[in-house]
């Protein structure tokens, strides 16, 4: 009898124990994630930084989705329109005024759980908040800086962009430059403008709202755009699908353009992609001195997710201390968490001239980029009628005003 006893207290205890493991067994689930992207090497960089989730959480999967750059903005819209957005979604400092609806604020899950926000960077944090909520986590951030062909300016006995230079020095150096086929710089609109115009002390907001009309921005825009039109020393972008940014990167890593403005995210897809030698340096100053605009990106939750709770414990994972480090060291990202920048300076920039005291210099004079809600429209605008104007075919004021009009129509 005792045995029998026995016997049914351990099928009992056996059986609690399967109750109580299935219970706290929590069921698999699969995420949607969609970023975009601007190489393969980027592509691995999100499917790794994607697996540290599920290391960390083995019932958490994450189905990667991506898109390139402007058709990400595109696609996002109609995902919500027809109820399809994934459950993590990508957000850009500068799309936030635009996009905020589509994202759940993360206030409250940062609260409940003490996340400690005060790790990041408060500049982005702030350019990721709308109507006082959070809508994203910050992977990135950093100021707008000039990237060069140190390989280029040698073989042409140019003396390098450096800390303190002037638009006189990068007019110089770019028409030393333009020789044997190859151009000395690129110009791309609307963010690279904006960033040229705040240092020459326009401004292309008024109260928070949009205001190119303004004759010191239309002035700063001409001479910007006459860099191309009438200097020569830059090549003319076309309206197409590809957005003149990208166009610029593309000639850049070609070799055949020696200069040209990007974020310190793009080193990855830079040192993936050239065979020479690069070197990075704040933006030339203009009368107001070297100002450029500081932005950067973060992931959220959709606010359609049916996974909220598992989306949150994903967020913190992908802006997390080690996908930080990762990103940082290969390139990807000017890390959004304090602790991890250095990863960016000791790996990525490694062999890149004047890296550190670039980047550290730009910070100290870098305004947040602001933008209001219709911004993706003037991003595109700029990119379809700019060409007229770097063409030479119609004043950048006429350029400007149309612009306008039609961005708040």
């Amino acid at each position: 009898m005792d045995i029998l006893k026995n016997a049914a207290r351990l099928a009992a205890a056996a059986g609690c124990a399967l109750v109580m493991s299935t219970a706290a067994r929590a069921e698999p689930v699969t995420l949607t994630w969609f970023m975009w992207s601007g190489s393969d090497a980027e592509v691995a960089a999100w499917k790794h930084v994607a697996g540290l989730v599920t290391e960390k959480y083995p019932d958490i999967t994450i189905e990667f989705q991506t898109a390139s750059w402007p058709d990400y903005w595109t696609k996002l819209p109609a995902l919500a329109a027809s109820g399809q957005l994934p459950d993590i979604i990508s957000l850009q400092s500068m799309r936030t005024p635009g996009f905020a609806n589509l994202f759940e604020p993360l206030d409250a899950y940062a609260k409940k759980d003490s996340f400690d926000l005060g790790e990041f960077d408060t500049s982005i944090i702030n350019g990721l908040t709308d109507d006082g909520g959070l809508r994203a986590l910050p992977y990135d951030f950093g100021p707008m800086v000039m990237f060069y062909n140190q390989d280029m300016f040698q073989k042409y006995k140019v003396e390098e962009p450096k800390v303190g230079w002037t638009n006189d020095d990068f007019l110089k150096a770019a028409k030393a430059l333009t020789v044997d086929g190859n151009y000395g710089t690129a110009q791309s609109v609307p963010d690279v403008f904006f960033a040229y115009a705040r240092s020459a002390g326009a401004n292309y907001l008024k109260d928070g709202e949009l205001d190119l009309t303004n004759e010191p921005l239309k002035a700063a825009f001409q001479s910007y755009v006459d860099v191309v039109a009438k200097d020569k020393v830059a090549p003319l972008f076309p309206a197409s699908g590809t957005p003149s940014g990208a166009q610029a990167n593309g000639r850049f890593v070609a070799g055949s353009v020696g200069m040209y403005v990007d974020g310190p995210w793009s080193l990855i897809n830079v040192k993936d992609s050239v065979k020479f030698k690069v070197g990075i340096a704040p933006l030339p100053a203009g009368a107001a001195g070297s100002i450029s605009l500081s932005a950067g990106s973060g992931f959220g939750i959709s606010s359609s997710s049916k996974h909220k709770d598992e989306a949150w414990k994903a967020l913190q994972v992908l802006t997390g201390p080690e996908a930080e480090e990762y990103l940082a060291s290969n390139g990807r990202a000017f890390a959004a968490r304090n602790a991890q920048q250095k990863f960016w300076y000791d790996s990525a920039a490694k062999g890149v001239a004047n890296a550190q005291a670039t980047i550290e210099a730009a910070l100290k004079t870098a305004e947040p980029y602001k933008t209001t809600a219709e911004w993706n429209t003037v991003s595109q605008l700029f990119e379809q009628y700019a060409p007229l104007a770097f063409a030479g075919s119609q004043s950048a004021g006429t350029t400007l005003d149309q612009i306008q009009q039609l961005s708040t129509q």
